[in-house]
């Protein structure tokens, strides 16, 4: 089983939170010397190195990332859906009630999803907010956006389910934002912002566990191998068309070991409300493709730089290991109406929910805590889009 380092077990840090810590490490070791404000250090080229492949100020970071641009479904909408007719919502309490002010924003956690976090250890802004939010205008836009709508996917199919912004749908308005760009930035700086960006991309789990395993249809056209291979294709036209847009710098998200999700958990009474097997060997075998298809991405289209960032084997070294990280409750989630966990979201018709959300790994039946979320995002930090960092 994986290691994690020690760094990936906790929530991420601020760039300023980063640096004062390395600064209290030097101070042990090297000598300091006061002019006035000013704190002149002498250390060594091999304390450079290190401090440069964690993170950077946030000076030095934003320059080579200025804006985090997100596609995607619940894990990466940060409140989209607040403002489309659908019951895939969580505006509600007690959702948000961690996050800054306490209150719901339509994040399915209790707080900060993972592309918070990695927006915040880019240097740039602790929160990326949602595009169809009216209170946000281009000008907050311009150092990120999520245009992610929970409960969607790569297929078409498993956005219709619950009447959400397929994936489609995300590209238009991304067009759109890059003209609101052009206007507010120039053309110019509009193109260099873009093809220095992160455009993230996280989704699929909805498609199989929303859609393929649900409900009739897909099932009927596609063995499971053959669905991968579908949406596997969705998946290269949609980095195909961003490259075409401008992106450079993309990151394509795998999927989670969606077996050990409580809802699925909840429902393998043959298990021992065990993890899934079955599912997450799908996860495992999807995740694969996608790992080839960035291979073959990265040799045909000049100048790209796409990652394939993998949370499943993070998520999965914290689901067997929770006590490493400080967790209690893996099986369960924290927002619950009673010991069965049969529905995406927590029901608004009770507020029951857990005391301390820290301790355990999943928020509701399909989503992690905010906690979880940082360790993820950590993980991804570190494996993946660290080289951006430069």
């Amino acid at each position: 089983m994986m290691k994690l380092p020690l760094i990936f077990q906790t929530n991420i840090y601020s760039t300023s939170q980063v640096y004062n810590s390395l600064l209290t490490q030097v101070h042990s070791k090297h000598t300091f010397q006061m002019e006035g404000q000013r704190k002149v250090l002498t250390f060594s080229l091999l304390f450079i190195i290190p401090l440069l492949q964690l993170l950077s100020l946030a000076a030095q970071t934003s320059a080579k990332v200025p804006a985090i641009v997100v596609f995607g479904d619940s894990s990466v909408d940060a409140g989209n859906n607040n403002f489309i007719p659908t019951v895939a919502r969580s505006n509600f309490e007690p959702y948000g009630r961690d996050f800054q002010g306490g209150k719901p924003t339509g994040r399915f956690s209790n707080g900060r999803i993972p592309t918070d976090f990695i927006s915040e250890a880019f240097g740039i802004k602790p929160y990326i907010p949602p595009y169809l939010d009216p209170k946000y205008s281009i000008s907050d836009f311009t150092t990120g956006v999520t245009f992610a709508s929970a409960a969607t996917g790569y297929d078409n199919a498993t956005s219709d389910i619950l009447s959400v912004i397929p994936l489609w749908k995300q590209l238009e308005y991304y067009k759109g934002y890059q003209k609101k760009l052009g206007t507010y930035l120039g053309e110019k700086r509009a193109k260099e912002t873009i093809a220095k960006s992160l455009h993230i991309i996280s989704l699929g789990t909805n498609d199989f566990l929303e859609n393929y395993y649900a409900i009739p249809g897909r099932a009927s056209q596609y063995t499971p191998s053959e669905y991968q291979n579908f949406l596997a294709g969705i998946a290269e036209n949609f980095i195909k068309k961003l490259y075409g847009l401008g992106a450079r710098k993309i990151s394509l998200g795998g999927l989670p070991p969606m077996g050990c999700l409580p809802l699925e958990r909840t429902t393998n009474f043959a298990g021992g409300n065990d993890c899934v097997s079955s599912y997450n060997n799908i996860a495992l075998e999807f995740n694969d493709k996608l790992n080839k298809l960035t291979n073959k991405l990265k040799q045909n289209l000049p100048g790209i730089r796409l990652v394939f960032s993998n949370p499943y084997d993070a998520l999965l070294h914290i689901v067997n290991k929770p006590a490493q990280y400080g967790f209690q409750v893996t099986s369960m989630a924290c927002c619950a109406t009673g010991m069965f966990e049969m529905g995406y979201s927590c029901s608004r018709a009770s507020l029951f929910s857990c005391m301390d959300a820290s301790k355990y790994v999943f928020w509701d039946s399909f989503h992690p805590t905010e906690k979880t979320n940082g360790i993820i995002a950590n993980y991804v930090m570190k494996n993946a889009l660290a080289q951006f960092l430069h």
